[in-house]
């Protein structure tokens, strides 16, 4: 069971804040089960709430900042998703960001680099599908890993980058 004050990863949501425990009463539910109020950290205003006995929607406590580090570390080891199929490259991208899995978001990341990367030599353009994957897998990534790291989300690219890089220097 999480508790008050704990940072928490709810689903697609992403980082929230667990704002209160506390039971709730509604028609057709069994008497005062017990609720998590959650408040997205990016979103003021806004609450979740869901049953502490929730096995529908993925919920985890965020990394800590030794496993927010670690997996910097690994980043470049981490494989990419190419897969040519637009459709099953798509369901896949689904399929990783619904798992909450930060490995996962660093592939989707790190393919759609390589893609853009591609396709501008090409001379085309990233697709809407992309970027928009690219745009769910960062935002995902970058707000989990800013809150162990004390790092501001739109700096936290800047400080991935920075930390692979020294550590390629510190091993040749």
């Amino acid at each position: 069971m999480f508790e008050v004050g704990e940072y928490i990863i709810y689903g697609t949501k992403g980082v929230c804040i667990v704002a209160d425990i506390a039971p709730m009463h509604l028609d057709g539910m069994s008497d005062g089960a017990l609720y998590y109020v959650l408040q997205p950290y990016h979103q003021s205003g806004s609450r979740i709430f869901v049953s502490v006995d929730n096995k529908k929607t993925i919920m985890r406590r965020i990394l800590s900042k030794d496993e927010a580090l670690s997996l910097i570390n690994e980043m470049a080891d981490i494989s990419e998703l190419w897969i040519d199929n637009d459709k099953v490259r798509e369901e896949k991208y689904k399929e990783c960001v619904r798992s909450c899995d930060c490995r996962e978001l660093v592939r989707i990341i790190k393919t759609l680099y390589m893609r853009r990367i591609k396709r501008l030599k090409e001379g085309k353009k990233i697709t809407a599908t992309d970027e928009r994957y690219l745009r769910i897998a960062r935002e995902q990534l970058y707000s989990e890993l800013s809150i162990p790291l004390d790092v501001p989300v739109k700096d936290m690219e800047q400080y991935i980058a920075e930390k692979i890089e020294g550590s390629k220097i510190g091993s040749v």
